[in-house]
């Protein structure tokens, strides 16, 4: 097992105990209702009454489980020509990047649950921005795979369309994720920071269809 799986794993149980430690030992500091689901600018939407709040808290971790679980399984049962054993190095940096992401959002989750804790939303988008920078900063390694990365019908199709795109999306989502990082920390509107969010992830889907047809002009797909 790779060491960032091992890194996932610590936090997944840290965050677990995290969770009971709050819960147990810091009962009285829980806000009266917890706020357990947010609508698109981040105002809790439904609470429930903190003695019924423990399987909340402990949702995240168990994502987080999950997540290093498919961590596992994933590369098992890939078709050998489309496996990930060429980049296990980044498939195991990227999943545990996944449950990294997920342990900041259950802190920040905890954190505006507790009396005089900060707002959620501004702590949320900005944590999002970075995971994207991370997931930039190495999505060119990624190679072709039914479970990692910009996975269209074009890219599949083709390892050219298949480099180019990730390329591409790579600096995309860097640039993405440092700006919109600063810009929610600076008080851009959420919708605004949310909408460019949105942009840059859908983004290199269509670029993958547009270079895929370019190719197939030119006779190399």
């Amino acid at each position: 097992m790779s060491r960032w799986l091992i890194v996932a794993m610590v936090l997944t149980v840290l965050a677990a105990a995290g969770a009971l430690l709050v819960y147990y030992g810091a009962y009285e500091h829980l806000r009266p209702e917890v706020a357990v689901h947010w609508d698109w600018s981040f105002q809790p939407d439904q609470t429930v009454p903190r003695a019924d709040a423990l399987p909340y808290l402990l949702l995240f971790p168990a994502v987080m489980a999950g997540i290093i679980l498919l961590a596992v399984l994933l590369p098992w049962i890939s078709p050998r020509q489309f496996g990930v054993e060429p980049f296990r190095r980044v498939w195991d940096y990227i999943m545990a990047l996944v449950v990294i992401l997920f342990g900041y959002l259950f802190v920040v989750q905890l954190m505006s649950n507790l009396e005089g804790g900060p707002e959620l939303g501004r702590l949320f988008l900005a944590g999002l921005f970075l995971f994207f920078a991370l997931i930039g900063n190495v999505l060119g390694k990624v190679q072709r795979n039914f479970w990692m990365g910009v996975r269209t019908p074009w890219t599949l199709a083709s390892e050219a369309v298949w480099v180019r795109t990730h390329r591409h999306a790579a600096w995309l989502w860097v640039a993405t994720g440092l700006v919109g990082a600063v810009m929610v920390l600076v008080g851009v509107p959420f919708l605004i920071a949310f909408a460019l969010l949105m942009v840059s992830a859908l983004w290199p889907v269509p670029y993958s269809l547009i270079i895929y047809k370019r190719l197939q002009r030119e006779g190399r797909v």
